[in-house]
């Protein structure tokens, strides 16, 4: 899994009037489905008189598919969510929810209208954002003896990998964190220095 950007500022929102109409776009870091779906109930209750509440976001990396989702809200179909994800995926951005919330105005903005408005609005709102990167990490244990701690903890930054525990028992076990994209060539130093006596235990979860 390779590093991707994600926003780094919580919220950015822009607005804009189209025939009497307010869109306001909001975009924030979302790590996951369900973040994404909290912030879009924070967004509906803090503009409950809106007539429509569209959003859709890339939930994880840019490239899982599994971690995409939209919704017209009331719109017409294929005229909000939609677009918006476009703008969305076309950013290469990562864990990111947009929310567009419109006050009705009174007059109509067609099929093209919407699709302009509620991808216009995603696209300034990500103009305007800004971003840093993350680098996906697998955690692993590690049980080494006293001697073999110096030269492991230099191994782990060598692997611009993280020291998250040491935990002082008869031997000590490490947790570590390393970028997905290292654990191989990590794994064979680490045998090599150790003559293949240690091995890592992996943690099915990721690192914050």
């Amino acid at each position: 899994m390779d590093a991707y950007d994600i926003p780094s500022a919580e919220i950015s929102v822009t607005e804009e009037s189209i025939k009497k109409s307010r869109f306001i776009t909001f975009l924030a870091h979302t790590e996951g489905a369900e973040s994404a779906r909290d912030f879009v109930r924070q967004i509906k209750s803090q503009h409950p008189d809106a007539r429509h509440h569209c959003w859709a976001w890339v939930a994880g990396a840019p490239d899982d598919s599994q971690q995409l989702g939209f919704s017209d809200d009331g719109e017409p179909s294929g005229t909000a969510g939609k677009p918006m994800l476009a703008q969305l995926m076309g950013s290469g951005l990562g864990e990111v929810t947009a929310v567009v919330v419109r006050y009705y105005g009174g007059v109509m903005l067609g099929t093209g209208g919407l699709v302009k408005a509620y991808g216009g609005g995603v696209r300034q709102g990500l103009s305007a954002l800004t971003r840093t990167t993350k680098v996906p990490m697998q955690t692993f244990t590690l049980c080494c003896d006293y001697r073999q701690l110096d030269d492991i903890e230099r191994l782990v930054e060598r692997h611009q990998g993280k020291m998250i525990r040491r935990d002082y028992q008869a031997d000590i076990i490490l947790t570590l964190a390393l970028p997905h994209g290292r654990v191989g060539e990590f794994t064979q130093h680490l045998s090599d220095f150790s003559r293949g006596r240690l091995m890592l235990q992996r943690v099915n979860q990721l690192p914050i």
